[in-house]
């Protein structure tokens, strides 16, 4: 699997969150893996369970950071879709030391325009920008 396929699958996951209680995600992540129709590996699994659970170890931190700085927006406004990938790419960005900067936030623009909306792209791009400068 591809690290842009392997990162899709953590999106894909961490998603989840959004929809489910706390105390039901283990059995999300088991069901995640059971439906999913493109097979992993072993260490593929443990991967994107290991970055999953690293980005939940996160997950207030990320947030008061994308609060911070998405002016005029804060993340219970924000599109479930577009605030995955923020998080994804932001912990990326800030806690993966083998990913660039650059290379996280093509991804996450690239995220953007599978699974979000029009405008997707351009709003990930320009908050993910912020934290450039």
């Amino acid at each position: 699997m591809s690290r842009r396929e392997l990162r899709e699958q953590i999106f894909k996951l961490l998603f989840r969150i959004e929809f489910n209680d706390k105390t039901e995600m283990p059995q999300q992540v088991i069901m995640f893996f059971d439906q999913e129709e493109k097979p992993v590996t072993e260490s593929e699994k443990e991967e994107i369970e290991d970055k999953y659970a690293r980005i939940l170890e996160k997950r207030e931190e990320l947030d008061a950071m994308l609060d911070e700085k998405a002016t005029g927006w804060n993340v219970s406004r924000m599109g479930k879709v577009d605030l995955t990938i923020l998080r994804l790419a932001l912990f990326e960005m800030l806690h993966d030391d083998k990913i660039p900067v650059s290379v996280a936030i093509n991804e996450a623009v690239e995220l953007a325009k599978k699974f979000g909306q029009t405008d997707s792209p351009g709003f990930v791009n320009g908050v993910l920008a912020k934290f450039v400068k």
